[in-house]
């Protein structure tokens, strides 16, 4: 006779768990915006509320198809994930947004360049700060002098202007 082997249980894919409830919250807070705006349609039937059940509808249903996946196993098994490059990013994104109003868009925006390209393997901070303050001023003339759109001036670009 055969022996039956129990089978190996294995846990829902907690990430995709997650996720699926990230998307259930976002639906959530949808559902209740939407049922503070107004259902008012005029000649037709497509008010403000419209777009915004659809869209809440759309997030409720990946999240549930999500929730299902998880449970059968659907989604590949992923790499680990290495943390200190995500951090350097971060850490680029939190300094231009701390130095945005201060040292203006090209040193900031420059400085965000440099952590980030750090994160992704250029260990040449002395060369990837300069060259990102240089690409992203140039970026700051098309888009401050050129397209006349309002972008942060610090005193890098008050020194030119």
């Amino acid at each position: 006779m055969s022996e039956l082997k129990p089978a190996t249980q294995r846990r829902p894919d907690r990430a995709a768990l997650c996720i699926a409830a990230i998307l259930l919250v976002i639906s959530g807070i949808m559902f209740w915006d939407m049922a503070r705006l107004s259902e008012a349609a005029g000649y037709s039937q497509v008010g403000p509320a419209t777009v915004p059940k659809a869209i809440a509808f759309g997030l409720a249903g990946l999240a549930i198809w999500t929730i299902i996946a998880a449970f059968r196993h659907d989604f590949p098994e992923r790499e680990p994930q290495e943390v200190k490059p995500v951090l350097w990013i971060v850490g680029g994104l939190t300094a231009q947004m701390l130095l945005l109003n201060t040292a203006g868009f090209s040193i900031a925006t420059g400085i965000m360049f440099a952590l980030t390209a750090y994160g992704f393997g250029k260990r040449k901070l002395w060369f990837s700060i300069p060259v990102g303050i240089a690409a992203c001023y140039v970026i700051w003339l098309v888009f401050a002098k050129l397209l006349q759109l309002s972008l942060p001036a610090g005193p890098l670009e008050r020194l030119f202007f």
